[in-house]
């Protein structure tokens, strides 16, 4: 921040446009590889793209011979990319300017891509402090090519705003086909975008009237200059006070035309008619209301003339607010009877920084790889509501920082999804249920010191671990506190994203993998009962064996069986008479934890299945998650296990048993967001059965999805709320084979 001082600015007058120290928000920038700007009326939007280095855990091999277990553990330095998104207010442009030309070293980056107005009005300003070629681009292209990128990427993205439910936000699923949609873009005017598909747009309609209107005329009736002032008087008003009402005319409704008296007849009606002064706060109500109509009224005509049922809206005008979404929503309801919804995008305020950026992009262009937000570098959708600090209206709810990760691998969704359009992978939507919400949030908060201590002992040899895991303490802290205030601020809040901001929150400190110690020791212990476990299931009857696999995977999951446990959901004998019948084609599998699961129950149930025909392809993470087992761990694992067992050593010889990665770094399991190449060798294989194991992919996750093929979810509940949520107790079990519909028919 001295920098920032340097140039005549204070660290508190900057403070008034970014929270965080400078040095947090533009992150990387030594490796920052371009740069592109979209500068708006009020708002400049920076999006940049740089280099990340991570520690990585890396499993050598398992030898007993080794003195320790770190002896088969190497940490390795791992280059990732990384996609950066800033929001600050115009009035501190040259400052943030003056930073990243005094910070931007090493750069590669000769042109800046720019779009909005500023980029004509800071076009000299830009190439002097920064010393760049300003190349401008067309604002719509832009536009549009950012929509398209945050509704493939993120998850959750568009919601629909209803201010009077529990719940103010409802985050829609991600649509596995984007296209065709209308894009209302709010700005001074109104722009009417039909996109067709990643490059097909077109303008199809527009207003004069939009946002411009809204201020123009407000500073006119109020005197108030700033549009955030505007919209503070207008969540205060009653526009019923200036607007004349069916009620006002007709004495009540007009019952024959089914108009309900407290419908607007004439926006500023009463104004002609009566004799008295009107408040500001009333009459900016009634002019947000009088131009959300007319613009929500324009959208369904488009909407129904097209034939379109997807309609999002964005601009200027919209920026978070909660007064403007619920108004457009109202009379999006009205004027289609529900038939369509009003669909807002939590990102919408960088769309076009994100297009100026994907324009310049040439070298490893974004389109080509699938990106994920990191939480642990975003700040997260802010409250709007009136009540609370000023200062977070005036940042407009939406985004003060964004930051996307690279993902090595395509996502896509798993083939074998019943309806990929309705798919929710997870169980429990903590944004609509309060009191599981504050179970979870407080179950996080008492865990962090353990996770703490898992870290530092991961590491220590490193230098600063106490310090780093100290640091990761707050991070995360301060987002499990941010999240209890405000649940919506990342989409939906779910076990699995709170699993997931922990694992971002782990890596952004360099903790990549703090279990990796206590894995490979448990490992190490299941490996020699692996022959002892095979032996004494071959020594019992068919019917007794397919028991003792159930139990022995349900066992692993929850480290030790014990005495006898209740069966909250019992599909067993189902299971047994399938097993009479014909061998499925190929098993898909997704594995859960290392160790004892892994080994002493997957692989012999596994086995069984070779034994039986079916092929199996075992799926497990990209990245480490808690003690789950990753792709590169499993890979040794199987190496070892082949070694002792020949059913095993002739399946992966003969292509029957193979081995790919999920794509997924995370305790849960989203089926929608699967690499690639899993889905291809699900499709070639003809995958007739999906396993899926543990608590966080078959019960936080999964619990109800529905398949193509027959299924089995099967995990120990191992948390006493969740099994009376359930309607069961601790270590209950849930045995769930399911069989699709069709397949039913098709049997009969």
């Amino acid at each position: 921040m001295a920098d920032c001082a340097r140039k005549g600015r204070t660290r508190d007058s900057m403070d008034k446009s970014i929270t965080l120290p400078p040095d947090e928000i533009f992150r990387n920038l030594e490796n920052a590889k371009r740069f592109a700007i979209d500068i708006g009326g009020s708002l400049t939007k920076l999006a940049y793209y740089s280099t990340v280095q991570h520690k990585v855990a890396k499993v050598r091999s398992f030898d007993h011979t080794a003195k320790d277990v770190s002896d088969l553990i190497s940490v390795q330095e791992e280059i990732t990319a990384r996609l950066h998104f800033i929001k600050f207010e115009n009035t501190y442009i040259e400052t943030c300017l003056d930073f990243i030309k005094d910070h931007l070293v090493n750069t590669e980056t000769k042109v800046i891509k720019a779009t909005g107005g500023g980029a004509y009005k800071f076009k000299e300003l830009i190439e002097k402090k920064l010393r760049l070629k300003v190349d401008k681009e067309d604002e719509m292209t832009c536009l549009i090519k950012g929509c398209n990128f945050v509704l493939r990427n993120i998850p959750h993205e568009a919601f629909v705003y209803a201010k009077h439910a529990d719940s103010e936000f409802r985050f829609q699923n991600t649509h596995p086909d984007i296209f065709p949609y209308l894009l209302i873009n709010i700005g001074s005017g109104v722009s009417i975008v039909k996109v067709e598909s990643e490059d097909k747009f077109e303008r199809i309609g527009g207003s004069s009237i939009g946002g411009g209107t809204f201020w123009g005329l407000g500073a006119l009736l109020t005197k108030t200059k700033r549009f955030d002032e505007l919209l503070q008087l207008a969540s205060r008003g009653q526009h019923s006070s200036v607007d004349m009402l069916v009620k006002d005319i007709y004495g009540g409704a007009y019952s024959s035309l089914g108009l309900t008296g407290d419908l607007i007849a004439s926006s500023f009606g009463k104004s002609a008619t009566t004799d008295k002064e009107f408040s500001k706060e009333d009459m900016a109500k009634s002019l947000l209301h009088m131009i959300s109509n007319d613009i929500g009224q324009l959208a369904c005509l488009y909407a129904r003339l097209h034939n379109l049922s997807r309609v999002y809206f964005g601009g200027f005008f919209i920026r978070g607010h909660p007064v403007t979404m619920h108004t457009i929503t109202y009379s999006i309801n009205f004027f289609t009877k529900g038939e369509v919804q009003a669909l807002f995008l939590r990102h919408e305020g960088y769309l076009g920084a994100i297009g100026a950026f994907l324009k310049g992009a040439e070298e490893d262009n974004p389109n080509q790889y699938s990106w994920g937000e990191n939480y642990a570098g975003s700040s997260g959708l802010m409250s709007v509501s009136p009540d609370l600090n000023p200062m977070q209206r005036a940042r407009s709810g939406t985004f003060d920082m964004l930051e996307m990760d690279r993902l090595e691998r395509q996502l896509v969704n798993l083939p074998l999804l019943q309806d990929p359009s309705s798919y929710v992978p997870d169980t429990v939507d903590l944004t609509e249920d309060a009191l599981a919400r504050e179970y979870w949030l407080s179950c996080f908060e008492d865990a962090l010191d353990g996770v703490v201590k898992r870290a530092v002992a991961s590491q220590p040899d490193l230098p600063q671990a106490a310090e780093r895991a100290e640091k990761f303490r707050q991070k995360y802290l301060h987002k499990l506190q941010t999240l209890r205030h405000q649940p919506f601020a990342y989409g939906s809040l779910t076990v699995r994203s709170l699993l997931d901001t922990r694992e971002h929150c782990l890596n952004e400190f360099n903790f990549p993998d703090p279990y990796s110690k206590v894995k490979q020791k448990e490992n190490d212990v299941a490996l020699k009962y692996f022959q002892k476990v095979v032996m004494s299931l071959e020594k019992l009857s068919w019917e007794q064996r397919q028991f003792a696999l159930v139990k022995g995977l349900l066992a692993g999951n929850v480290f030790d069986w014990g005495a006898k446990r209740p069966w909250l959901v019992d599909c067993y004998n189902e299971w047994l008479e399938r097993l009479k019948g014909p061998p499925h084609k190929c098993a898909l599998f997704f594995v859960d934890n290392s160790g004892i699961d892994i080994i002493l129950g997957v692989f012999p149930f596994v086995r069984e299945l070779l034994c039986r025909g079916t092929e199996v392809v075992l799926a497990s993470n990209s990245g480490p998650a808690l003690n789950d087992v990753t792709n590169s761990e499993l890979q040794i694992l199987t190496e070892r296990i082949a070694a002792m067992d020949s059913v095993i050593q002739t399946a992966l010889k003969e292509d029957k048993l193979t081995l790919v990665q999920s794509g997924s770094s995370s305790p849960c399991l989203d089926l929608s967001r699967l690499d690639k190449a899993l889905a291809t060798v699900v499709l070639e294989r003809h995958t007739d059965l999906v396993v899926i194991e543990g608590m966080g992919r078959a019960i936080h996750t999964n619990y109800y999805a529905m398949l193509n093929c027959e299924s089995l979810k099967l995990a120990v509940i191992k948390n006493s709320w969740l099994a009376e949520r359930l309607g069961g107790k601790i270590f209950s079990v849930v045995f769930k084979y399911e069989v699709p519909f069709k397949s039913q028919e098709l049997k009969q």
